[in-house]
């Protein structure tokens, strides 16, 4: 990696850093990703989470091994809807497998984690018995016999755990108020310990960064819904692995039940769990409470974003250059796209009062952004608002983006069709070509 790369990733990830430090994160480890190579950089990325001040919640699963061991052992996996059904032979080896895993996680966090990006950190890792389990019982004439589920969570002992700076590790073994032992599933342990905690963030991991579209590019973020159809086709077709379908209807359930972002990423790519936290990019799936972008008006917090919106392009000529100052007496004719923070877009509608016409201007988006019509977006915002104020033209003056216009339905005009103020204020010299769209 050349210098001035180093240099901008580490700028790019320090808003990020500052605005995950403090914060819970519940990260859910299935089985299938503690069977990877990459099994032991992901806890080198969870240690790195901790030592920035996350508080962190790991849960462990551990299908596939049980689902071995239960072979090795001669006795046959037993399910119904999907659901393991655990009887006293079979608890005994999960609870063999989940406590082996247990102490190698364990050891892994414990160790110096030298030549890793930990050497030298000091972590602390405790379990207990934060979750209360209680038998599933009989379903449709089923006995699920030691399978459980959660039925209460320990929420101030997580809590002085996280705020002493430990990571609290949890397993599919629960115990009841009665002193047994059951069977539960890391999904629904990770999802009621992020709904109880009111945590921050899910995370889970998958063969793949997060789920795919028909062409096979990752879905950057869902809402519940558009996650819950999903979800259901994925189904149907049969192509999804259990832990992925798992995952996202633990994330739908999470989300609803008020946690903001739940992640999907690979724990196939090295790295795949920073780079979806630590970019505005991300790299895996988002299903989310509320967009990660929002449109917005504008105000005078915002002058800066929008000054380093628009000045390379002011640099290059393309558009008029606007000092601070008279950016500051228009930013409230001014509509964002905000993305984590970052003025990824901006434009602005200038009123002609007295021509009954409104002027759309300073429309920018962000280079890294141009690749979901986000100026398309922001140009129906402003047509709104000039209809709501009763104008019946919109105008524009550009050199660019002349064909840009034309598909959204401007016509070229001449200079004799401007407003009367804006045709004395018109630069012969930069010759711009006016279009207009009636309203």
């Amino acid at each position: 990696m050349r210098t001035t790369e180093l240099v901008d990733g580490f700028r790019h990830s320090a808003p990020y850093v500052n605005a995950h430090r403090g914060k819970t994160f519940v990260v859910m480890l299935g089985g299938e990703a503690l069977a990877q190579n990459h099994f032991r950089a992901i806890l080198n990325d969870v240690a790195l989470l901790h030592s920035l001040g996350i508080k962190v919640v790991l849960v462990y699963g551990a299908r596939p091994q049980i689902d071995a061991a239960l072979a090795v052992n001669g006795i046959e996996p037993s399910y119904h809807e999907g659901v393991r059904i655990t009887d006293e032979d079979s608890l005994k080896v999960i609870k063999q497998v989940a406590g082996a895993l247990q102490f190698d996680i364990t050891a892994r966090l414990s160790m110096s984690l030298s030549n890793t990006p930990m050497q030298g950190a000091q972590i602390n890792l405790v379990s207990g018995n934060f979750v209360i389990a209680q038998p599933l019982g009989v379903d449709n004439g089923i006995d699920f016999c030691l399978s459980g589920r959660v039925r209460r969570i320990d929420v101030q002992g997580l809590k002085r755990q996280l705020d002493n700076h430990c990571i609290v590790l949890m397993g599919p073994i629960a115990a009841s108020v009665t002193g047994e032992s059951f069977n539960l599933t890391a999904e629904e342990i990770a999802t009621q310990v992020a709904i109880k905690l009111k945590a921050d963030k899910m995370i889970g991991f998958s063969s793949q960064n997060g789920i795919l579209d028909r062409n096979g590019d990752v879905i950057a973020e869902l809402m519940p819904n558009d996650a819950q159809n999903i979800m259901s086709k994925l189904a149907e077709q049969g192509s999804a692995c259990v832990g992925t379908m798992a995952f996202l209807k633990a994330s739908i359930d999470a989300c609803r039940n008020g946690v903001p972002r739940c992640h999907l990423v690979s724990y196939l790519e090295d790295g795949a769990l920073l780079q979806e936290l630590f970019s505005r990019e991300g790299i895996g799936t988002q299903i989310v409470t509320e967009s990660a972008e929002r449109l917005r008006c504008a105000s005078i917090a915002d002058i800066g974003g929008v000054l380093n919106l628009i000045r390379p392009l002011e640099e290059q000529g393309i558009l008029v250059r606007r000092s601070r100052e008279q950016l500051e007496i228009e930013i409230e004719q001014f509509m964002l796209i905000e993305r984590d923070g970052l003025v990824i877009g901006c434009a602005a509608l200038y009123p002609f009062e007295e021509d009954n016409a409104g002027e759309f201007a300073c429309l920018v988006v962000h280079p890294d952004y141009r690749d979901a019509d986000r100026g398309s977006l922001l140009l129906k915002n402003i047509i709104n608002q000039a209809r709501n104020r009763g104008y019946s033209r919109l105008f524009a003056l550009t050199t660019r983006s002349i064909h840009w216009f034309l598909e959204h339905g401007f016509v070229i005009e001449d200079v004799e069709a401007l407003p009367q103020k804006k045709k004395q204020l018109y630069n012969y010299q930069r010759r711009s070509k006016i279009l207009a769209l009636d309203l």
